[in-house]
């Protein structure tokens, strides 16, 4: 029941550190990425479609993107999607592919995008903090239930301090990579 519970924990606050991970790559920093376009959608058929399933990137230079559509019919739609997105970056169309040039960040924009970073880091530490008060509490309700201990409770719980302890560092270090990466010009 406990390792049970423990390991349903464990696993949700992988997926919550992930759930980070990924926000943190859609943030642009100064080098082309991908990853960068992974949150944008494009209307493609009357259907909100994410742009990696539209196109193929490509990333000759480092502040480059080409974006080649697997159908030329839908270039119009991933040129407004990305126009329309937060990233603040105008595609040209070459004829059969969008090339994405991203301009120098500014020391302004870095500390929104610092601040961006930081707001989707605690968003994923209340994810993992919520994922811990869940596992408490069932680990309460079995207490209660008589199906454990109260020494297997309070074992329990240091368990599940110590798995939430190392998710939220997970979190920590990757924010202060990103950030790095952000200040780095």
């Amino acid at each position: 029941m406990i390792d049970q519970t423990l390991r349903e924990a464990d696993t949700k606050m992988g997926k919550a550190v992930e759930h980070t991970r990924e926000e943190f790559a859609a943030i642009r920093t100064g080098r082309a990425h991908p990853a960068m376009f992974a949150q944008i959608t494009a209307e493609y058929y009357g259907t909100p479609t994410p742009l990696q399933q539209l196109a193929g990137f490509q990333v000759p230079e480092p502040r480059t993107v080409i974006i080649s559509p697997y159908d030329a019919g839908a270039k119009p739609a991933i040129e407004r999607a990305i126009r329309d997105s937060d990233l603040g970056v105008n595609p040209t169309d070459d004829g059969k592919v969008l090339r994405v040039t991203l301009p120098e960040l500014t020391e302004d924009r870095r500390k929104e995008y610092i601040k961006l970073a930081k707001s989707k880091a605690e968003d994923g530490r209340v994810a993992v903090r919520g994922v811990r008060r869940n596992a408490k509490q069932s680990l309460d309700k079995a207490e209660k239930d008589s199906e454990i201990s109260q020494d297997e409770n309070v074992g329990a719980e240091k368990r599940l301090d110590a798995l939430t302890k190392k998710h939220v560092e997970l979190i920590d270090e990757m924010l202060k990579n990103k950030e790095a990466e952000l200040l780095e010009v």
